[in-house]
């Protein structure tokens, strides 16, 4: 596993705030229960964080046809939808909620063409609530595979989340399992699917990015 790129001045902050407050405890707090395992949480908060921030090293299993998860996460909704932002159908709708303890890069979860890409500011609801879709800061991305099926998939800020990061650019050709983005705190992944795909997962199902197929297109 490696830092993601993009998450260096934030880790970096962390463990300057850190080190600092751990260097005025050990200056000016006496009493050893106190210092010492307030010492030990900060140094766990720092090792949390950077482990938080991580791309794993996972080998691929989605192709143009085999949907494989964006994140690590729970599945939290199945349902079919109405998708009236861009692709303007009914569609299978796939929500995944990361907690603090999930890695949170996000990966290609198809081989494509980017279609479509924009970003929403918004609000900072809790994850997991289902009007977090609509409300919530969030950046919608489409692929669109060689057969011409489109899968559409949104990064959503959770309640503690407070920058998304997508690298996508429309027309850029993309390979299911590589990192695309990263979400930084809690936050969630709803896809879109055509009503053909076959769903290869059911709520409650923890997924990991890259290695879970989410569908069958």
């Amino acid at each position: 596993m490696k830092l993601d790129k993009d998450t260096y001045g934030t880790v970096l902050l962390v463990y300057l705030v850190c080190a600092v407050a751990i260097f005025l405890l050990l200056r000016f707090v006496s009493p050893w229960w106190i210092k010492w395992p307030l010492t030990l949480a900060l140094l766990w908060i720092s090792g949390w964080q950077t482990y938080f921030h991580m791309v794993p090293d996972r080998e691929a299993t989605g192709d143009e046809n085999h949907v494989s998860a964006v994140s690590d996460g729970k599945v939290i909704r199945i349902e079919q939808v109405y998708e009236p932002g861009y692709l303007k159908r009914d569609a299978w709708l796939i929500s995944v909620y990361m907690d603090f303890w999930d890695l949170h890069a996000n990966f290609w979860p198809v081989t494509g063409t980017v279609s479509y890409t924009e970003y929403f500011p918004g609000k900072h609801l809790l994850a997991f609530k289902p009007k977090a879709s609509e409300e919530n800061e969030h950046c919608c991305t489409a692929i669109r595979t060689k057969s011409g099926s489109e899968v559409l998939f949104k990064q959503l800020a959770g309640g503690f989340a407070r920058r998304i990061v997508c690298h996508a650019e429309i027309g850029q050709p993309v390979l299911a399992g590589d990192q695309c983005g990263i979400i930084k705190f809690g936050s969630r992944i709803d896809y879109y699917l055509p009503l053909e795909a076959r769903i290869c997962v059911q709520v409650g199902e923890l997924v990991k990015a890259v290695h879970s197929i989410i569908a069958e297109i």
